[in-house]
């Protein structure tokens, strides 16, 4: 194994963070116990596991000495085996617990150790002694969504894929373009230039208009707080056949409007209320040479919090969903983190700390999608039954949604600032009713 370059948006996660403000994302799979001691045996597991996995072993160590043959590298960082790595210092088993999310809460509050590679795995056994819950937690630097399941796949029982064709491995650029594509990467950087203007001039229309409730928004406290819903699957797909449009903009909407009921509830109101949503839009091409790197766009959109009809707002996400899918994920508000590419390395050294200030004039909530894959997965022989995806909190946000869909099931994983957020459950429970009113209001 050899160093490898972050990428420049893996640099930025890597930059924003702080001691009291995390940029991990994480993941909470519950599985049932064939015996008390099911939980124990799991950690054993990960622990021998994780050392045959080359992933997991990888470090990420700044440079601060110019190479000759990588000049831009100043100010840097890089992925490395770790000469040191022990498992036992990234797989850990808690004393059994009765609430798998309260437990959730309090360790992603816990940053990830930056001198090792940054990921964890947190074996919480349950005192009913029929089901245990394993918390992974992953560095967004180190692995996005689809790198982090691939990596928590590899340490758990073995799946049954079927067998895929391996894709011809991408040259590597050299240290100077080729004469011949000179024109071209001319044109391609006034591109990036225009787009980069688009992009900045989206960013500024969408700071106006319709209000935002401070209950998105908050002075960062560094705590955490987790919740997890579960709805079946063949409910989205019910509005969805009636109404038409994806299955991710039934969910967007269910978000939409459990929005407002949690408002309402807490007396915020939701009258005039439309918080900018960031949809992630993963830009990563499978397969390729370098799958670790993050490659994200992603489209921002009102979420209708201020209607009153569940139609009504399904209606306009499915429109600005449209929208944003028409004009792609190369150009508006949403597409700012493909502007990384082109800030050199320490540049986000140097502004990183003020990056991880901006996130509140970008957006107010993440609500993100997780793929998993559609065969059960076990570990040591106990089936995974529920698993609930975290995505990283920004700095001064109150609230991150994700979203899996897994064997039938669509399993919404929230996390929150505690001190912010601290009726978490009732969003929660609004998730659910939200589902009920699409359903009653497609009379079906």
């Amino acid at each position: 194994m050899t160093t490898d370059l972050l990428a420049p948006l893996d640099l930025a996660f890597w930059n924003i963070e702080s001691a009291e403000h995390p940029m991990h994302l994480g993941a909470l799979g519950v599985f049932s116990a064939h015996s008390p001691t099911a939980g124990a045996h799991a950690a054993d597991l990960l622990a021998s596991r994780a050392a045959a996995v080359p992933g997991l072993r990888m470090r990420i160590r700044d440079l601060w000495q110019p190479s000759p043959l990588r000049p831009l590298s100043f100010g840097s960082a890089s992925r490395e085996p770790d000469p040191d790595f022990d498992p036992l210092n990234h797989v850990l088993l808690h004393a059994p617990t009765a609430d798998f999310h309260a437990e959730a809460g309090r360790l992603m509050e816990r940053s990830l150790v930056r001198g090792r590679p940054p990921w964890e795995a947190h074996v919480l056994p349950g005192e009913d002694g029929v089901s245990f819950a394993v918390l992974f937690k992953f560095h967004h630097a180190l692995a996005d969504g689809l790198r982090a399941l691939t990596l928590a796949a590899a340490i758990l029982d073995p799946m049954d894929m079927p067998e895929r064709r391996p894709r011809p491995e991408e040259p590597r650029r050299g240290l100077l373009p080729d004469v011949r594509k000179l024109p071209g990467l001319v044109r391609g950087a006034l591109s990036d230039v225009g787009r980069a203007l688009d992009i900045g001039a989206s960013v500024a229309v969408s700071s106006l208009g319709m209000r935002s409730s401070s209950a998105f928004t908050s002075e960062a406290t560094g705590t955490r707080r987790t919740a997890g819903v579960v709805i079946d699957l063949d409910d989205v797909q019910r509005v969805r056949k009636t109404q038409g449009g994806t299955v991710n903009d039934v969910l967007i909407a269910v978000v939409a409007g459990a929005l407002r009921r949690w408002l309402d509830e807490r007396g915020d109101g939701s009258d005039g209320v439309a918080p900018r949503a960031l949809i992630p839009v993963s830009k990563r091409r499978p397969r390729t040479a370098h799958p670790q790197g993050n490659r994200l766009s992603g489209y921002l959109i009102r979420l209708p919090v201020d209607d009153p009809d569940p139609l009504g707002r399904f209606d306009a996400v499915r429109s600005a969903m449209d929208r944003n899918k028409d004009a792609g994920p190369n150009r508006g508000a949403g597409a700012v983190a493909l502007l990384a590419d082109h800030v050199p390395a320490l540049g986000h050294r140097l502004g990183g700390p003020l990056v991880s200030q901006a996130a509140r004039l970008w957006f107010d909530i993440l609500v993100t999608s997780v793929p998993l894959p559609s065969l059960g997965m076990k570990l040591g022989g106990n089936p995974l039954t529920e698993v609930f995806p975290f995505a990283p909190l920004a700095r001064g946000q109150s609230l991150a949604v994700a979203v899996s869909t897994y064997r039938g099931k669509v399993h919404y994983g929230l996390v929150a600032d505690a001190k912010a957020v601290p009726d978490l459950d009732v969003l929660a429970a609004a998730l659910t009713e939200e589902v009920q009113a699409l359903i009653t209001a497609c009379g079906s």
